[in-house]
């Protein structure tokens, strides 16, 4: 069986507030650390039927990154939701809900 480990690293400042995420991935042929300002992990757990998240930021994450961030993550939501179980119909309401989001933050969704 193979496997990978993804490993994310977290800088805090003395009032442990993110200043640098890090994350490595032992299947990357990028051998290197790569910074990221924001991050959503969520895990299911099928023992409690509930979902475990950490959501960080980095202290100077700009706004409107943080708007796009959010953005392209409910636009992948619905990819993988539609991928895991093929339903088209309530991915297109969040197609929809995403171009409205888009809209009143003032996101351009064409890029």
């Amino acid at each position: 069986m193979k496997k990978a480990e993804i490993k994310i690293t977290v800088e805090l400042d003395e009032k442990n507030v993110p200043e640098n995420l890090l994350w490595e991935s032992t299947d990357s042929q990028n051998t290197d650390k790569v910074a990221a300002k924001a991050m959503i992990l969520a895990l299911w757990d099928h023992n409690y039927k509930n979902s475990m998240r950490i959501d960080l930021w980095t202290k100077d994450m700009p706004v409107d990154e943080m708007k796009r961030f959010f953005y392209e993550t409910l636009q992948t939501m619905g990819d993988t939701f539609l991928r895991a179980t093929g339903e088209e119909n309530i991915v297109e309401d969040l197609r929809d809900y995403c171009a409205h989001f888009a809209e009143k933050m003032g996101i351009d969704n064409q890029s």
